[in-house]
């Protein structure tokens, strides 16, 4: 039997202080969470036999990634991948105590097995929403990478797949577990800066490269027709596969899914609403021809309700913010601005116009923001309680949604205008834009692939 927490007065001060001084927070902050941690327990498991099975889809970087977070909480009892390699690479990895993972092509044949309890998702985007449809069907909880989704339709299926089967869901954006954007996000939501009026996303740009010689033949051992998946077919090229995913349109949505998931989130957050009600959106700087299809740069304008607007664009290394949005010159980040002054928050930094902002503590009925420090530890103590996490399935919607409004309204190259409850485009030229809400999918990689 686990023994009781204790902590002296003095020890948590000290414990307390020292953290503070790390991250550069309030102390009063780090108090308050610290205290709330110690009540709460931490994520550890309780027991030899409170390990569940763990399987990893998608054994590249970022999956194994995660699955090397997930495997503190249970055993990795299985992995999939449609490269031979990478399953091989990740069967050695994930070895432990004699026991090796079962590799798989096919992740339907995994989600058969009824030793695994929960899926890591770290697929390319367009395979996202496919394969965490195919497991929440099969009662398996999820840790699925960001962005959610690929389209704003399949986000719709998504949730509602979750939902219908009750299944925990956590979104990979795992800056809802950092503590410098939850404060700046409490802070906002708290009236620090008096009325919001302006928040401004900062994004590293893409890749603007090629063309690429498209006679290049499949590598032994990857089955290419299965990788692109839903995406129209298309011949092999090693600059579609590989981490390069992301600047490919048939795949990703480049740096305004990339990055852009992440910081919109939290703007999405900060605002407290559901989602903006119009959008207009430039490519700046375009892709070339027979190369990479997403655009290098983009600017983009969202407006919400209470006279709340959103700007998203890109920063090169040769253009920082200045001296006025940030004093170090990094390249990505969120500013808000409101009547009495702006906050800005990245991972490395949270700074205001004025330090009473974020050093005067906020009062006992302040709003408070769910609370995780610990974006992996948040999903498996949501698995044992089977409440809702930090970032629950319909927060990686909403905010995926707001990448894919401003793709569309990038490629329409007009003013859009967004019911944010009924998920639909309103007004002039909302019959084209509506069509945009999905993609036709490449038989049989469509929604019966995994009923």
């Amino acid at each position: 039997m686990p023994k009781p927490f204790q902590i002296s007065r003095r020890s948590f001060i000290k414990r307390s202080s020292l953290a503070a001084a790390a991250t550069g927070l309030p102390l009063w902050f780090v108090e308050r969470d610290s205290a709330l941690a110690a009540e709460q327990g931490a994520a550890t498991p309780r027991s030899a036999n409170d390990r569940p099975g763990l399987a990893l889809i998608g054994c590249g970087g970022q999956g194994s990634g995660d699955m090397r977070g997930a495997s503190r909480f249970g055993n990795v009892v299985a992995v999939c991948d449609v490269k031979e390699d990478a399953v091989e690479r990740a069967v050695k990895s994930f070895s432990k105590d004699g026991k090796a993972p079962v590799g798989y092509s096919d992740f339907r044949k995994l989600l058969e097995r009824k030793d695994v309890d929960i899926i890591v998702n770290g697929t390319p985007d367009h395979w996202h929403s496919l394969i965490n449809i195919g497991a929440a069907r099969a009662k398996k909880d999820i840790y699925g990478e960001k962005p959610l989704t690929l389209t704003i339709d399949e986000g719709k299926q998504v949730v509602r797949a979750v939902r219908d089967n009750r299944i925990v869901f956590q979104t990979g954006t795992q800056q809802r577990s950092d503590r410098r954007f939850r404060l700046a996000c409490e802070l906002v939501r708290n009236g620090r800066i008096g009325k919001l009026k302006t928040v401004e996303v900062f994004v590293p740009a893409g890749l603007r490269e090629g063309p690429f010689a498209t006679d290049q033949k499949v590598p032994a051992g990857l089955n290419w027709d299965l990788w692109l998946g839903q995406a129209p077919r298309v011949g092999y090229q090693k600059e579609r596969a590989g981490n390069t995913f992301r600047w490919w349109w048939d795949y990703a949505g480049g740096p305004v899914t990339d990055w852009g998931a992440h910081h919109n989130d939290i703007a999405r957050w900060a605002i407290g609403q559901d989602g903006p009600i119009s959008v207009e959106a430039t490519a700046t700087v375009g892709p070339i021809q027979g190369g990479y299809s997403t655009c290098k740069e983009f600017e983009a304008t969202l407006e919400y309700g209470g006279d709340v607007r959103q700007i998203v664009k890109t920063t090169t290394a040769d253009s920082p913010f200045g001296g006025i949005l940030d004093p170090k010159g990094q390249r990505n980040g969120v500013r808000f601005t409101g009547s009495d002054g702006w906050i800005w928050v990245n991972r490395k930094d949270l700074m205001a116009s004025q330090e009473a902002i974020y050093l005067d503590p906020l009062p006992d009925n302040a709003i408070r923001l769910e609370t995780s420090n610990d974006h992996m530890g948040n999903f498996f103590e949501c698995v044992r309680s089977r409440q809702d996490p930090v970032a629950k399935v319909e927060h990686g919607h909403r905010s995926a949604v707001v990448g894919h409004l401003i793709i569309i309204a990038m490629h329409q190259g007009r003013k859009l205008q967004w019911d944010p409850a009924q998920e639909v485009f309103t007004g002039d030229s909302s019959k084209d834009a509506n069509v945009h809400l999905a993609r036709e999918m490449r038989k049989p990689y469509d929604y019966s692939y995994v009923s």
